[in-house]
């Protein structure tokens, strides 16, 4: 799959596009609520892409219901997509996970995800995503990934 460039806007534009919540979320390392969040329980296929700059993040295909009330995944879309960086706030020892070229806060990945698909959970806060409907994927300009949903 080509790499297209996903354009970072600048700190005053995220400021003005974002919502009070995405710009906490992403920009200030802030975290959602549980379970009162846009993505938690969403069950559809399709791409999860940086709410900054649409760079594809997380599939359906390894999204799974960890109980926690944020989205969790198995992977990345592809490993470089995301960094992890040791995040010692909150008197915790955690991991946490920054998309690559935006450099946004998306959550934490741990080590009690299902055994049989690698272990680990990426939990994601939603106002770090937009997710796309694999129906839309084409006319979204991510028809590259379609073949993703077709295996």
């Amino acid at each position: 799959m080509s790499d297209k460039k996903y354009i970072t806007p600048k700190k005053q534009e995220l400021k003005e596009i974002l919502t009070d919540i995405q710009y906490n979320v992403t920009q200030e390392n802030g975290t959602e609520r549980p379970f009162n969040n846009e993505y938690w329980d969403n069950d559809k296929e399709g791409l999860y892409v940086s709410i900054i700059n649409g760079e594809p993040l997380f599939t359906s295909h390894d999204k799974f219901d960890s109980g926690c009330g944020w989205p969790s995944f198995t992977k990345p879309v592809k490993e470089d997509k995301v960094l992890q960086k040791e995040d010692l706030n909150h008197n915790m020892i955690r991991t946490e996970v920054r998309s690559k070229n935006g450099d946004a806060h998306l959550g934490h990945v741990f080590n009690d995800g299902p055994s049989e698909k690698g272990g680990l959970r990426y939990c994601i806060n939603s106002a770090a995503l937009r997710f796309i409907p694999v129906e839309d994927l084409e006319k979204e300009g991510y028809g590259e990934y379609v073949k993703l949903f077709k295996e």
